[in-house]
């Protein structure tokens, strides 16, 4: 159960982190000093990996990894893009424009 919990932090946190920063993985500034969405669309994707990268370690850690079918990692990238609600939500439509 503790395992679960910290998994969905996680994919929520992780979710949210590309509409927080101008930068680009928090790390590198874009030549407009604006990112556009396709880079938030990149930073999403790259989060996903991570996230699923330490879910299967976890897994690992606990039981015999499963394999799956691509059904599977269709939903959790579905369920992903839902974590990441209020972040696109404060980003684009919340904030002020201009900030």
């Amino acid at each position: 159960m503790q395992n679960l919990l910290l998994i969905g932090t996680l994919a929520a946190l992780a979710a949210n982190l590309p509409f927080l920063s101008e930068k680009i993985l928090f790390v590198w500034e874009t030549k407009t000093g604006k990112k556009n969405f396709l880079w938030r669309l990149f930073e999403l994707t790259f989060y996903f990996i991570v996230v699923g990268f330490i879910a299967r370690l976890v897994e690992a850690q606990v039981s015999p990894i499963h394999s799956q079918n691509w059904q599977f990692y269709v939903s959790v990238l579905a369920l992903f893009i839902v974590l990441a609600w209020p972040g696109f939500v404060w980003r684009y439509f919340w904030r002020k424009p201009g900030l």
